[in-house]
C-alpha cells in the first residue's frame, strides 16, 4: 500500500525558512516523479514544483529562486526547502508521487501540512 506522509510544515514569518518532508512507503518512491502542491482556502490545488527520479525539477513562477525540490531515493523521501517565506504562501501542502511504472499513470497523494506565513 502506496502511503505518503508529509511533515514540517507550521507558522513562520515574512521572509523566514521552513523545510518540508514527504516520508513514502509502498515502493514506489524511485520510479515516481515526486512533487509538491499547495491550495490556499477558496482556491484551487496548484503546483509547486516536481521532481524526476534523476533529480530533473521544474517550478511555479511564484517561488523560483526561493523554493529547493530534492529527493534522497535511497530514503524515500521527498524534500522542499522555502526560503524568504511570503504571506501569499500560506496554504496547505501536499506531496504527490507520479507511478511511472503504471499505466495509466496512477497518481497518490498524503494528506497534507500547513503552512502559514504571517507576522
Amino acid at each position: 500500500q502506496v502511503q505518503l506522509v508529509e511533515s514540517g510544515g507550521g507558522l513562520v514569518q515574512p521572509g523566514g525558512s521552513l523545510r518540508l518532508s514527504c516520508a513514502a512507503s509502498g515502493g514506489i518512491f524511485s520510479r515516481s516523479v515526486m512533487g509538491w502542491y499547495r491550495q490556499a482556502p477558496g482556491k484551487e490545488r496548484d503546483l509547486v514544483a516536481t521532481i524526476t527520479s534523476r533529480g530533473g525539477a521544474n517550478y511555479a513562477d511564484s517561488v523560483k529562486g526561493r523554493f529547493t525540490i530534492s529527493r534522497d531515493n535511497t530514503r524515500n523521501t521527498l524534500y522542499l526547502q522555502m526560503n524568504s517565506l511570503k504571506p501569499e504562501d500560506t496554504a496547505l501542502y501536499y506531496c504527490n508521487a507520479e507511478d511511472l511504472g503504471t499505466w495509466p499513470r496512477r497518481r497518490y497523494w498524503g494528506q497534507g501540512t500547513q503552512v502559514t506565513v504571517s507576522s
